[in-house]
Protein backbone atom coordinates (compact mmCIF):
# COMPACT_ATOMS: atom_id res chain seq x y z
CA UNK A 1 0.00 0.00 0.00
CA UNK A 2 2.85 2.40 0.88
CA UNK A 3 4.40 1.89 -2.55
CA UNK A 4 1.06 2.49 -4.25
CA UNK A 5 0.54 5.75 -2.35
CA UNK A 6 4.04 6.91 -3.25
CA UNK A 7 3.35 6.41 -6.95
CA UNK A 8 0.03 8.26 -7.00
CA UNK A 9 0.94 11.25 -4.84
CA UNK A 10 4.12 13.34 -4.42
CA UNK A 11 4.57 14.86 -0.95
CA UNK A 12 6.31 18.20 -0.36
CA UNK A 13 9.71 18.44 1.34
CA UNK A 14 8.55 21.68 2.98
CA UNK A 15 6.10 19.65 5.09
CA UNK A 16 8.91 19.05 7.59
CA UNK A 17 9.37 22.82 7.91
CA UNK A 18 5.60 23.14 8.37
CA UNK A 19 5.66 20.71 11.29
CA UNK A 20 8.50 22.63 12.97
CA UNK A 21 6.77 25.98 12.39
CA UNK A 22 3.46 24.86 13.87
CA UNK A 23 5.13 23.04 16.76
CA UNK A 24 7.00 26.24 17.64
CA UNK A 25 3.76 28.27 17.52
CA UNK A 26 1.93 25.95 19.88
CA UNK A 27 4.91 25.65 22.23
CA UNK A 28 5.18 29.44 22.43
CA UNK A 29 1.47 29.58 23.21
CA UNK A 30 1.64 26.80 25.79
CA UNK A 31 4.51 28.36 27.76
CA UNK A 32 3.34 31.90 27.19
CA UNK A 33 2.47 32.45 30.85
CA UNK A 34 6.14 32.22 31.82
CA UNK A 35 7.27 34.96 29.46
CA UNK A 36 8.55 37.48 32.01
CA UNK A 37 5.42 38.16 34.03
CA UNK A 38 3.96 40.65 34.79
CA UNK A 39 5.18 42.24 31.55
CA UNK A 40 4.25 39.32 29.32
CA UNK A 41 2.05 39.77 26.28
CA UNK A 42 -1.65 38.98 26.80
CA UNK A 43 -2.84 35.86 25.02
CA UNK A 44 -6.05 35.99 22.98
CA UNK A 45 -8.21 33.30 21.49
CA UNK A 46 -9.37 34.66 18.12
CA UNK A 47 -11.56 33.56 15.23
CA UNK A 48 -9.97 32.88 11.86
CA UNK A 49 -11.65 35.93 10.29
CA UNK A 50 -10.69 38.40 12.99
CA UNK A 51 -8.43 41.43 12.23
CA UNK A 52 -5.44 39.92 14.00
CA UNK A 53 -3.03 42.64 12.81
CA UNK A 54 -4.64 44.98 15.33
CA UNK A 55 -3.89 42.54 18.15
CA UNK A 56 -0.30 42.11 17.00
CA UNK A 57 0.16 45.89 17.07
CA UNK A 58 -0.73 45.77 20.77
CA UNK A 59 1.72 42.91 21.40
CA UNK A 60 -1.09 40.40 21.97
CA UNK A 61 -0.30 36.74 21.17
CA UNK A 62 -3.12 35.18 19.07
CA UNK A 63 -4.24 31.54 19.25
CA UNK A 64 -6.87 30.07 16.92
CA UNK A 65 -9.31 27.48 18.31
CA UNK A 66 -10.50 26.76 14.74
CA UNK A 67 -7.00 25.73 13.69
CA UNK A 68 -6.82 23.65 16.86
CA UNK A 69 -10.10 22.01 15.82
CA UNK A 70 -8.42 21.00 12.55
CA UNK A 71 -5.53 19.56 14.58
CA UNK A 72 -8.02 17.56 16.65
CA UNK A 73 -9.76 16.39 13.48
CA UNK A 74 -6.52 15.30 11.81
CA UNK A 75 -5.57 13.43 14.99
CA UNK A 76 -9.00 11.73 15.00
CA UNK A 77 -9.69 12.84 18.58
CA UNK A 78 -12.28 15.52 17.73
CA UNK A 79 -15.24 13.14 17.95
CA UNK A 80 -14.37 12.03 21.49
CA UNK A 81 -13.92 15.68 22.53
CA UNK A 82 -17.24 16.57 20.89
CA UNK A 83 -18.90 13.87 22.97
CA UNK A 84 -17.45 15.44 26.12
CA UNK A 85 -19.12 18.74 25.21
CA UNK A 86 -22.37 17.00 24.28
CA UNK A 87 -22.43 15.29 27.69
CA UNK A 88 -22.52 18.80 29.20
CA UNK A 89 -25.50 19.83 27.10
CA UNK A 90 -23.95 21.19 23.92
CA UNK A 91 -25.96 19.97 20.90
CA UNK A 92 -24.47 17.64 18.30
CA UNK A 93 -25.84 20.08 15.70
CA UNK A 94 -23.28 22.69 16.75
CA UNK A 95 -20.01 23.23 14.91
CA UNK A 96 -17.54 20.40 15.57
CA UNK A 97 -14.71 22.92 16.01
CA UNK A 98 -16.70 24.55 18.82
CA UNK A 99 -17.60 21.22 20.44
CA UNK A 100 -14.07 19.81 20.22
CA UNK A 101 -12.66 23.06 21.63
CA UNK A 102 -15.08 23.00 24.57
CA UNK A 103 -14.43 19.28 25.02
CA UNK A 104 -10.69 19.96 25.21
CA UNK A 105 -11.36 22.42 28.05
CA UNK A 106 -13.52 19.89 29.90
CA UNK A 107 -11.05 17.03 29.43
CA UNK A 108 -7.59 18.42 28.56
CA UNK A 109 -5.84 15.08 29.16
CA UNK A 110 -7.62 13.72 26.07
CA UNK A 111 -6.74 16.71 23.88
CA UNK A 112 -3.64 17.30 21.73
CA UNK A 113 -0.93 19.16 23.67
CA UNK A 114 -3.19 19.10 26.73
CA UNK A 115 -5.51 21.68 25.18
CA UNK A 116 -4.92 25.34 24.43
CA UNK A 117 -3.45 27.72 27.03
CA UNK A 118 -5.93 29.80 29.03
CA UNK A 119 -6.81 33.06 27.24
CA UNK A 120 -6.62 36.54 28.74
CA UNK A 121 -9.20 37.83 26.25
CA UNK A 122 -11.41 36.59 23.42
CA UNK A 123 -11.82 38.29 20.04
CA UNK A 124 -14.40 37.33 17.43
CA UNK A 125 -15.48 38.57 14.02
CA UNK A 126 -18.60 37.02 12.51
CA UNK A 127 -17.63 37.59 8.86
CA UNK A 128 -17.33 33.86 8.11
CA UNK A 129 -19.42 32.23 10.81
CA UNK A 130 -22.40 33.07 13.02
CA UNK A 131 -21.73 30.24 15.49
CA UNK A 132 -18.63 31.97 16.84
CA UNK A 133 -20.78 34.49 18.73
CA UNK A 134 -22.43 31.92 21.02
CA UNK A 135 -19.31 29.74 21.07
CA UNK A 136 -17.18 32.58 22.41
CA UNK A 137 -19.90 33.75 24.78
CA UNK A 138 -19.71 30.28 26.32
CA UNK A 139 -15.91 30.59 26.50
CA UNK A 140 -16.22 34.00 28.17
CA UNK A 141 -18.42 32.44 30.85
CA UNK A 142 -16.00 29.54 31.33
CA UNK A 143 -12.86 31.69 31.63
CA UNK A 144 -14.39 34.93 32.96
CA UNK A 145 -12.33 37.05 30.55
CA UNK A 146 -13.22 40.04 28.32
CA UNK A 147 -14.96 39.30 25.01
CA UNK A 148 -14.44 41.63 22.03
CA UNK A 149 -17.02 41.35 19.23
CA UNK A 150 -16.71 42.78 15.72
CA UNK A 151 -19.94 42.51 13.76
CA UNK A 152 -19.71 42.65 9.97
CA UNK A 153 -22.84 43.25 7.87
CA UNK A 154 -23.63 40.69 5.19
CA UNK A 155 -22.67 42.01 1.74
CA UNK A 156 -25.60 41.17 -0.55
CA UNK A 157 -24.20 42.98 -3.61
CA UNK A 158 -21.04 45.10 -3.55
CA UNK A 159 -19.47 46.51 -0.37
CA UNK A 160 -20.43 50.13 0.21
CA UNK A 161 -18.78 52.89 2.20
CA UNK A 162 -21.51 52.56 4.85
CA UNK A 163 -20.55 48.90 5.41
CA UNK A 164 -16.94 49.86 5.93
CA UNK A 165 -17.85 52.83 8.17
CA UNK A 166 -19.93 50.53 10.38
CA UNK A 167 -17.03 48.12 10.89
CA UNK A 168 -14.48 50.91 11.24
CA UNK A 169 -16.44 52.44 14.12
CA UNK A 170 -16.35 49.09 15.92
CA UNK A 171 -12.62 48.68 15.31
CA UNK A 172 -11.99 52.09 16.84
CA UNK A 173 -14.06 51.09 19.88
CA UNK A 174 -12.15 47.81 20.19
CA UNK A 175 -8.91 49.80 19.94
CA UNK A 176 -9.91 52.01 22.88
CA UNK A 177 -10.80 48.93 24.94
CA UNK A 178 -7.51 47.25 24.07
CA UNK A 179 -5.64 50.37 25.11
CA UNK A 180 -7.32 50.18 28.52
CA UNK A 181 -6.70 46.45 28.81
CA UNK A 182 -3.01 46.57 27.86
CA UNK A 183 -2.13 50.01 29.21
CA UNK A 184 -0.60 50.85 25.81
CA UNK A 185 -1.57 53.29 23.08
CA UNK A 186 -2.06 51.94 19.58
CA UNK A 187 1.08 52.45 17.51
CA UNK A 188 -0.25 52.92 13.96
CA UNK A 189 3.21 52.37 12.55
CA UNK A 190 3.24 48.91 14.13
CA UNK A 191 -0.25 48.27 12.78
CA UNK A 192 0.89 49.28 9.29
CA UNK A 193 3.96 47.03 9.70
CA UNK A 194 1.85 43.95 10.50
CA UNK A 195 -0.59 44.76 7.69
CA UNK A 196 2.31 44.96 5.25
CA UNK A 197 3.65 41.61 6.46
CA UNK A 198 0.20 40.08 6.07
CA UNK A 199 -0.03 41.49 2.55
CA UNK A 200 3.42 40.13 1.66
CA UNK A 201 2.48 36.62 2.83
CA UNK A 202 -0.84 36.81 0.97
CA UNK A 203 0.95 37.76 -2.26
CA UNK A 204 3.27 34.76 -1.94
CA UNK A 205 0.32 32.47 -1.12
CA UNK A 206 -1.46 33.79 -4.22
CA UNK A 207 1.60 33.03 -6.34
CA UNK A 208 1.78 29.50 -4.95
CA UNK A 209 -1.88 28.93 -5.81
CA UNK A 210 -1.49 30.41 -9.30
CA UNK A 211 1.36 28.00 -10.05
CA UNK A 212 -1.27 25.25 -9.97
CA UNK A 213 -2.49 26.54 -13.34
CA UNK A 214 0.45 24.59 -14.75
CA UNK A 215 -0.15 21.25 -16.50
CA UNK A 216 0.48 19.07 -14.57
CA UNK A 217 -0.33 20.83 -11.32
CA UNK A 218 2.58 20.92 -8.84
CA UNK A 219 0.18 20.66 -5.89
CA UNK A 220 -2.91 18.69 -4.90
CA UNK A 221 -5.44 20.23 -2.54
CA UNK A 222 -4.32 18.26 0.58
CA UNK A 223 -1.05 20.19 0.19
CA UNK A 224 -2.94 23.47 0.22
CA UNK A 225 -4.99 22.47 3.26
CA UNK A 226 -1.93 21.50 5.30
CA UNK A 227 0.20 24.45 4.25
CA UNK A 228 -2.63 26.91 4.86
CA UNK A 229 -1.99 26.79 8.62
CA UNK A 230 0.79 29.43 8.86
CA UNK A 231 -1.14 32.06 6.92
CA UNK A 232 -3.96 31.65 9.44
CA UNK A 233 -2.13 31.39 12.77
CA UNK A 234 0.94 33.47 11.83
CA UNK A 235 -0.80 36.12 9.72
CA UNK A 236 0.96 39.46 9.91
CA UNK A 237 4.32 38.05 11.05
CA UNK A 238 7.81 37.64 9.55
CA UNK A 239 7.57 33.90 10.27
CA UNK A 240 4.69 33.53 7.80
CA UNK A 241 6.58 35.41 5.08
CA UNK A 242 9.72 33.29 5.57
CA UNK A 243 7.72 30.10 5.54
CA UNK A 244 5.86 30.85 2.30
CA UNK A 245 9.03 31.96 0.55
CA UNK A 246 10.45 28.48 1.26
CA UNK A 247 7.27 26.79 0.04
CA UNK A 248 7.19 28.96 -3.09
CA UNK A 249 10.74 27.94 -3.98
CA UNK A 250 9.84 24.25 -3.85
CA UNK A 251 6.65 24.68 -5.88
CA UNK A 252 8.49 26.75 -8.52
CA UNK A 253 11.09 23.97 -8.72
CA UNK A 254 8.35 21.44 -9.38
CA UNK A 255 6.90 23.55 -12.18
CA UNK A 256 10.33 23.98 -13.81
CA UNK A 257 10.89 20.22 -13.67
CA UNK A 258 7.36 19.36 -14.78
CA UNK A 259 6.76 17.38 -11.59
CA UNK A 260 3.13 16.43 -10.94
CA UNK A 261 1.57 16.27 -7.50
CA UNK A 262 -0.65 13.47 -8.86
CA UNK A 263 1.08 11.03 -11.18
CA UNK A 264 -0.44 10.82 -14.65
CA UNK A 265 -2.78 13.78 -14.11
CA UNK A 266 -5.93 13.17 -16.20
CA UNK A 267 -8.58 15.32 -14.53
CA UNK A 268 -8.30 18.74 -12.92
CA UNK A 269 -10.81 19.38 -10.14
CA UNK A 270 -11.99 22.19 -7.86
CA UNK A 271 -12.86 21.68 -4.17
CA UNK A 272 -15.44 23.72 -2.25
CA UNK A 273 -15.58 23.94 1.58
CA UNK A 274 -13.36 22.95 4.50
CA UNK A 275 -11.29 19.75 4.40
CA UNK A 276 -12.53 16.48 5.89
CA UNK A 277 -9.65 16.46 8.34
CA UNK A 278 -9.92 12.96 9.85
CA UNK A 279 -9.64 11.29 6.44
CA UNK A 280 -7.68 13.94 4.55
CA UNK A 281 -5.28 11.80 2.52
CA UNK A 282 -7.42 8.66 2.50
CA UNK A 283 -10.33 10.60 1.00
CA UNK A 284 -8.32 12.34 -1.72
CA UNK A 285 -6.57 9.08 -2.57
CA UNK A 286 -9.89 7.94 -4.09
CA UNK A 287 -9.25 10.62 -6.71
CA UNK A 288 -5.46 10.64 -7.05
CA UNK A 289 -5.27 6.89 -7.73
CA UNK A 290 -7.37 7.54 -10.85
CA UNK A 291 -5.35 10.53 -12.00
CA UNK A 292 -7.65 13.23 -10.60
CA UNK A 293 -5.92 16.23 -9.05
CA UNK A 294 -7.58 19.07 -7.14
CA UNK A 295 -5.77 22.07 -8.56
CA UNK A 296 -7.74 24.82 -6.79
CA UNK A 297 -10.31 25.37 -4.05
CA UNK A 298 -12.44 28.07 -2.45
CA UNK A 299 -11.38 27.49 1.17
CA UNK A 300 -7.62 28.00 1.02
CA UNK A 301 -8.37 30.82 -1.38
CA UNK A 302 -10.11 32.65 1.44
CA UNK A 303 -6.67 33.65 2.71
CA UNK A 304 -5.46 34.66 -0.76
CA UNK A 305 -7.68 37.71 -1.00
CA UNK A 306 -5.94 41.05 -1.49
CA UNK A 307 -5.75 43.43 1.46
CA UNK A 308 -7.55 46.69 0.81
CA UNK A 309 -5.45 49.84 0.29
CA UNK A 310 -5.63 52.97 2.41
CA UNK A 311 -5.02 54.13 5.97
CA UNK A 312 -4.34 51.19 8.37
CA UNK A 313 -7.66 51.18 10.25
CA UNK A 314 -9.65 51.59 7.05
CA UNK A 315 -7.62 48.77 5.47
CA UNK A 316 -8.64 46.53 8.35
CA UNK A 317 -12.31 47.48 8.09
CA UNK A 318 -12.56 47.02 4.33
CA UNK A 319 -10.48 43.83 4.18
CA UNK A 320 -12.34 41.97 6.91
CA UNK A 321 -15.78 43.13 5.80
CA UNK A 322 -15.37 41.56 2.35
CA UNK A 323 -14.26 38.02 3.32
CA UNK A 324 -15.71 35.65 0.68
CA UNK A 325 -18.13 33.85 3.02
CA UNK A 326 -19.64 37.22 3.88
CA UNK A 327 -20.68 37.66 0.26
CA UNK A 328 -23.76 36.72 -1.74
CA UNK A 329 -24.59 33.41 -3.42
CA UNK A 330 -24.10 35.15 -6.78
CA UNK A 331 -20.59 36.26 -5.77
CA UNK A 332 -19.60 32.76 -4.64
CA UNK A 333 -20.97 31.12 -7.79
CA UNK A 334 -19.10 33.59 -10.01
CA UNK A 335 -15.93 32.98 -7.99
CA UNK A 336 -16.15 29.26 -8.79
CA UNK A 337 -16.94 29.93 -12.45
CA UNK A 338 -13.85 32.15 -12.74
CA UNK A 339 -11.64 29.53 -11.03
CA UNK A 340 -12.92 26.81 -13.38
CA UNK A 341 -11.87 28.88 -16.39
CA UNK A 342 -8.56 30.10 -14.90
CA UNK A 343 -7.36 26.66 -13.76
CA UNK A 344 -8.79 24.63 -16.67
CA UNK A 345 -11.01 22.55 -14.37
CA UNK A 346 -12.89 19.42 -15.54
CA UNK A 347 -15.18 18.97 -12.53
CA UNK A 348 -15.81 20.15 -8.98
CA UNK A 349 -16.56 18.54 -5.62
CA UNK A 350 -18.51 20.29 -2.87
CA UNK A 351 -18.24 19.18 0.75
CA UNK A 352 -21.68 19.60 2.31
CA UNK A 353 -20.25 20.21 5.75
CA UNK A 354 -22.65 19.49 8.60
CA UNK A 355 -20.74 21.84 10.88
CA UNK A 356 -20.44 24.85 8.60
CA UNK A 357 -23.93 26.02 7.69
CA UNK A 358 -22.96 29.38 6.06
CA UNK A 359 -20.63 27.53 3.70
CA UNK A 360 -22.90 24.60 2.92
CA UNK A 361 -26.56 25.60 2.84
CA UNK A 362 -26.46 27.29 -0.58
CA UNK A 363 -24.19 24.77 -2.29
CA UNK A 364 -26.90 23.01 -4.30
CA UNK A 365 -27.95 26.30 -5.89
CA UNK A 366 -24.33 27.26 -6.51
CA UNK A 367 -23.75 23.86 -8.13
CA UNK A 368 -26.72 24.40 -10.44
CA UNK A 369 -25.51 27.86 -11.48
CA UNK A 370 -21.91 26.80 -12.01
CA UNK A 371 -22.76 23.70 -14.05
CA UNK A 372 -25.27 25.65 -16.15
CA UNK A 373 -22.73 28.38 -16.89
CA UNK A 374 -19.69 26.17 -17.51
CA UNK A 375 -21.01 22.73 -18.44
CA UNK A 376 -18.65 21.30 -15.82
CA UNK A 377 -20.21 18.58 -13.58
CA UNK A 378 -20.22 18.82 -9.80
CA UNK A 379 -20.46 16.28 -6.98
CA UNK A 380 -21.74 16.94 -3.45
CA UNK A 381 -20.22 14.88 -0.62
CA UNK A 382 -21.92 14.85 2.79
CA UNK A 383 -19.61 14.80 5.81
CA UNK A 384 -18.25 16.93 8.65
CA UNK A 385 -14.89 18.64 8.91
CA UNK A 386 -13.89 17.14 12.31
CA UNK A 387 -16.57 14.75 13.63
CA UNK A 388 -16.28 11.41 11.81
CA UNK A 389 -19.70 10.21 13.01
CA UNK A 390 -21.19 12.12 10.06
CA UNK A 391 -19.15 10.40 7.36
CA UNK A 392 -19.71 7.11 5.53
CA UNK A 393 -16.63 6.05 3.61
CA UNK A 394 -18.27 3.34 1.51
CA UNK A 395 -21.18 5.53 0.43
CA UNK A 396 -18.72 8.28 -0.40
CA UNK A 397 -16.49 5.92 -2.38
CA UNK A 398 -19.46 4.79 -4.48
CA UNK A 399 -20.39 8.38 -5.32
CA UNK A 400 -16.79 9.34 -6.10
CA UNK A 401 -16.39 6.37 -8.46
CA UNK A 402 -19.62 7.26 -10.28
CA UNK A 403 -18.47 10.88 -10.60
CA UNK A 404 -15.08 9.91 -12.01
CA UNK A 405 -16.76 7.56 -14.48
CA UNK A 406 -18.83 10.54 -15.61
CA UNK A 407 -15.63 12.48 -16.27
CA UNK A 408 -14.16 9.55 -18.17
CA UNK A 409 -17.22 9.42 -20.39
CA UNK A 410 -17.01 13.11 -21.35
Amino acid sequence: MAEKNKKSYLPLRTTNKLKRTMRKHYLLAKYHKWWGRPLRKPLAWVTSGAPVELLLAFGIFPVYPENYGAVCGTGRVATALCQEAEAKGFSQDLCSYARSNIGSILKPDSAPMGGLPRPDLLVICNNICGTVLKWYEALARIFQVPLFIIDTPFIADEPGDHHVAYVLEQLEDVTHRLEKLTGRRLDKNKLAHHLNLAEEAVKIWQEIRYLCKAHPSPLNIPDMFLHLAPIVVLRGTKEAVRYYKALLNEVQERVRMGQAAVAGEKYRLLWDNIAIWYTLFRFFRMFSERGACFVVDTYAGGWAMDLAPGEPMERLARTYTTIFLNRSLKFRAQQMIDLIHEFDVDGFVMHSNRSCKPYSLVQEEIRRIVTTETGVPGLVIEADMADFRNYSEEQTRTRVQAFLETLEAR
